[in-house]
């Protein structure tokens, strides 16, 4: 469990590190709540505490879910366009930071030369790209997914290990059938107790 939470909090880092130069806040605040349950889950799997690690599965099957909205916001499937703010809660014109900085890209910023346009606007233009911005994102959230699928199964794995320790632990000897027992004795040998008496 060590090693996949470990995994788990990489991968949102690195994802939470390159939303927030995007400044897709969206994204942002479900990183940072996949950071903190993740921790909950380890916690919860150290310190024998169940119900953190069914906080855990509750909520990797909302971020599953989250991640599946990405990879259907990114190829535009059912009507979600990727060239809307929805990832910025409509607050900045931002976009993916993969759009101009992915591998192989080219970043030209163009001077509008039309009086009457501000002088620090500028548009961008990049060619040359390797891979779409667009499939970086999905390649990012399938990733996610496919960890917090392992993630997910594993934690209900460990929950059922606990369950099963709960309904077989003895409780000082009396519940659990294959606990020590004394057979009863049919007859019990008295020995006459010598008084102790005063030596004169």
């Amino acid at each position: 469990m060590f090693c996949l939470c470990v995994f788990l909090q990489l991968a949102a880092l690195e994802r939470q590190i390159f939303d927030f130069l995007g400044f897709q806040w969206a994204p942002i605040l479900g990183n940072f709540l996949q950071i903190i349950v993740v921790i909950l889950g380890l916690f919860g799997t150290i310190q024998f505490r169940p119900r953190y690690i069914v906080v855990y599965t509750v909520w990797t099957a909302l971020w599953v879910t989250w991640n599946v909205f990405i990879i259907c916001f990114y190829l535009e499937v059912g009507g979600l366009s990727k060239e809307t703010d929805l990832m910025t809660f409509n607050i900045s014109m931002h976009r993916s930071w993969w759009r101009e900085h992915g591998p192989g890209c080219i970043r030209r910023v163009v001077r509008p030369s039309s009086p009457g346009i501000l002088e620090d606007y500028s548009y961008v233009s990049v060619t040359g790209c390797i891979i779409d911005f667009q499939y970086l994102e999905v390649i990012h959230s399938a990733i996610q997914i496919l960890l917090s699928l392992i993630g997910f199964v594993y934690a209900c794995y460990v929950i059922s290990i606990f369950m099963e320790e709960e309904d077989s632990f003895d409780f000082i000897g009396g519940l659990d059938t294959d606990s020590y027992r004394q057979p009863p004795q049919e007859h019990v040998e008295l020995k006459p107790v010598k008084p102790v008496g005063k030596v004169l």
